[in-house]
């Protein structure tokens, strides 16, 4: 890589839909010097690698703004309180209120009289004016978006706002003309308006774009918890005291003390002190980690239980925190802008409509028919060619594919999942939370000899491990309270860091712990080490209880497998999915799950930056990858991913950083995701399919095509109705997902 490279990440402001990213990326593409463009349309960023030889940062800058778009280079601490997202949000929310409030008057109006509703007689009296007045007021508030689309129509970039400007301006004016003639006694006859056509595409667009921008707040939301995860202060020992200073003041070689419940604030390499540490957070593991003299400890996991003195050795935007939210930005910003069907074929779409409204225009005032006959074959193309199908297609399926996945417990939170699952080759599950409970729990008790019954070693070791705050003393425990079993106070308590308890128990001594523990004090493992080993290759945990010098029994400790775990994985299999398991956890335990359940591979001992990593490794092969997970430390990996599919239980961060949430533990779920996710994709192309077909169809006639034959067929009314027959059978098609059945 050349080192004069540099890359700068832009917040970019003022993009409207897909089209608006591609259109950035494609002339900064074209200048010297820029390398590599990616803009991201769902963020609103733009990543540029560049050589400030031979372009600077300014002229960049530049580029992006004479396009119509705001950009500022990405400050990480402001982004932090920028409330940038939540201003356009309750900017969108009025102008939807607001445009709703105006055209359903309108709409009431027009329909009213249709379908024989009450009238009052000023409404009749004053008919056009109020239509002309109502439908003035919703463009106005509108004007953004017409703005847009003209602009981007003079730049030869069309997109969806420019089908809207072509569409609802068409109706508008024609309207505004004919209102002028007939008010004028220009027109003797009472003319038909459009003004509601304009005025119903622009209610439900607005609608679109306030509820795509209330989506579109979320993606920042993963990375704001990220960071809130950090504490904001530290304790650090400074001349023999104890001094509070923020977390951005601590520098690496600092002394720092970490009191039990209190959040690790750095990573570091202990110096003093034992303690068990969750790291669930951020390594999955779900077993709290004991930390002596020399181990590494992690920035914002949790000090459960001693007090711990450690040397920070990474600071700031090193720690393995900031490299995790870092890879969810990279893994966020690196996914291509989702292309929708309609936005690709309007480049082509818009400037063809009208191509043809002119021609024909001018075709009919050649062969000898009257102005306002050519005029309304021009309108009349344009108003058929109206953009209202093409804009009911998606989220009309959209919703009804969300609402059904709603009704199985499945949030389906970004469109571009949708496309994206069909393709779906590889499904990887996190271990800890997703396939797994996250909770040690007592799986087996054994008798090493008769004396003892399994009900009286689950009492002597629970009664042994009461006061003990370790998780796997805590499964014991409440296995014990399960069973409804009294427990018994003991004497002299001691734990051996990292080897077990032990204490005195109605007279006589109780070791509890590890084959270390054990030969430490004179007691031969070996006995029992079969059974160890065997329940070792299953991924338990296996715990010697021993008794005036002689093992009585194992009591095993594992994180147990959810109900479906087994039967979703054979489900995926049976659909010809490949399966994996991705674990902090070490290989022995991720290959007895993985047996067990079905998974073809399994990715052990992997750090949170590195699973992002191991599934982009997949997807270099050619593989389209789906991430399924609980976990903060998942959520790079369901960023890289393809499709990132969180469960409801797990973390925010991961809810956030995931396409798709399971709200119910149920793993089956991933099945009825991917199975939904291709029926409303299906009916996505089919309603664009009918829009499309319309268009093909109704432009030809509306120009004239067939005029001799039928002639009648040449009227903005007709025009109107096929336009909103279109948008009928767009909707009714999606209707009809109503009936689709949950595939399990």
């Amino acid at each position: 890589m050349d080192h004069n490279i540099k890359k700068i990440i832009f917040k970019i402001s003022g993009m409207h839909c897909a089209s608006c990213s591609v259109n950035i990326e494609s002339v900064l593409k074209k200048e010297k010097g820029v390398s590599e463009v990616n803009v991201n349309f769902a963020s609103e960023k733009a990543s540029v690698e560049f050589n400030p030889q031979e372009i600077s940062f300014g002229k960049i800058q530049e580029l992006i703004q004479k396009l119509g778009y705001k950009s500022e280079e990405e400050d990480f601490q402001e982004e932090m309180a920028d409330h940038h997202k939540h201003e356009e949000i309750k900017v969108l929310k009025k102008r939807f209120i607001a445009v709703l409030v105006l055209g359903l008057p309108l709409i009431y109006m027009v329909m009213g009289g249709i379908i024989g509703l009450p009238m009052p007689k000023f409404l009749v009296t004053y008919n056009i004016h109020i239509q002309f007045v109502l439908s003035t007021a919703v463009i106005l508030v509108s004007f953004k978006l017409w703005k847009s689309g003209f602009k981007n129509l003079i730049k030869l970039r069309p997109d969806m706002d420019s089908l809207i400007f072509i569409g609802t301006a068409s109706a508008y004016f024609y309207s505004l003309i004919v209102s002028i003639s007939f008010l004028l006694n220009i027109l003797k006859s009472y003319p038909h308006l459009y003004y509601e056509s304009a005025v119903f595409i622009l209610i439900f667009i607005t609608m679109g774009k306030y509820l795509e921008v209330l989506t579109k707040g979320k993606t920042g939301e993963a990375i704001k918890k990220l960071i809130g995860l950090q504490p904001k202060f530290a304790t650090i020992i400074k001349n023999g005291k104890e001094i509070k200073i923020p977390i951005s003041d601590v520098k690496v070689g600092d002394i720092v003390l970490v009191k039990p419940g209190e959040k690790i604030p750095v990573d570091g390499i202990v110096i003093d002190g034992y303690s068990g540490v969750d790291e669930k957070a951020i390594t999955g593991e779900s077993i709290p980690v004991e930390k002596n003299k020399g181990d590494e400890v992690i920035g914002a996991t949790i000090n459960k239980t001693g007090v711990l003195k450690f040397n920070a050795t990474k600071v700031g935007g090193d720690t393995m925190l900031a490299q995790i939210i870092k890879t969810v930005e990279d893994a966020m910003g690196s996914k291509a802008p989702i292309q929708l069907l309609a936005d690709r074929v309007s480049l082509y779409f818009v400037p063809v409509v009208m191509g043809i409204a002119v021609l024909a225009f001018i075709a009919w005032l050649i062969v000898g028919q009257t102005f306002v006959f050519a005029l309304t074959i021009f309108v009349t193309v344009l108003i058929i060619a109206c953009p209202c199908a093409l804009g009911l297609a998606t989220p009309t399926a959209v919703m009804m594919g969300t609402g059904l996945a709603a009704q199985n417990g499945i949030l389906i939170k970004r469109s571009s999942a949708l496309e994206i699952a069909k393709k779906i080759n590889v499904v990887i599950f996190d271990k800890t939370g997703t396939l797994t409970k996250g909770e040690p729990e007592v799986t087996d008790i054994i008798k090493v000899s008769n004396s003892k019954s399994e009900e009286e070693i689950l009492r002597l070791a629970a009664s042994i491990e009461k006061g003990s705050e370790h998780p796997l003393a805590q499964a014991i425990v409440n296995r014990a309270k399960e069973e409804k079993i009294i427990l018994s106070d003991v004497q002299n308590f001691e734990a051996i860091p990292g080897k077990g308890v032990m204490a005195n128990f109605e007279g006589t001594k109780v070791l509890l712990g590890t084959r270390l523990l054990m030969s430490d004090n004179k007691i031969d493992p070996s006995p029992v080490e079969k059974d160890m080993l065997r329940l070792e290759e299953r991924g338990k945990t296996s715990i010697i209880l021993a008794q005036d010098g002689s093992i009585i029994g194992l009591v095993a400790v594992a994180d147990t497998l959810k109900e479906y775990s087994k039967q979703a994985v054979d489900m995926l299999r049976k659909m010809g999915k490949q399966t994996a398991i991705i674990t902090g956890d070490n290989e022995r335990v991720g290959q007895a799950i993985a047996s067990y359940v079905g998974i073809d591979k399994v990715l052990a001992q992997v750090l949170p930056q590195e699973k992002s990593a191991e599934i982009k490794k997949l997807q270099e092969q050619g593989n389209v990858v789906a991430m399924v997970g609980d976990g903060i430390n998942d959520a790079p990996a369901l960023a890289q991913a393809d499709l990132g599919i969180a469960l409801g239980s797990g973390t925010d961060i991961a809810m956030e950083t995931g396409e798709i949430i399971l709200i119910k533990d149920d793993l089956r779920d991933v099945v009825t995701t991917i199975d939904l996710s291709k029926y409303t994709l299906r009916k996505i192309k089919q309603n664009l399919f009918w829009a499309f077909f319309y268009n093909s169809v109704g432009i030809p006639v509306a120009a004239g095509i067939l005029y001799p034959f039928i002639g009648w067929l040449l009227n903005p009314t007709i025009a109107a109705a096929a336009m909103a027959f279109s948008s009928v059978s767009v909707v009714l098609n999606a209707l009809l997902m109503r009936g689709h059945k949950r595939s399990q």
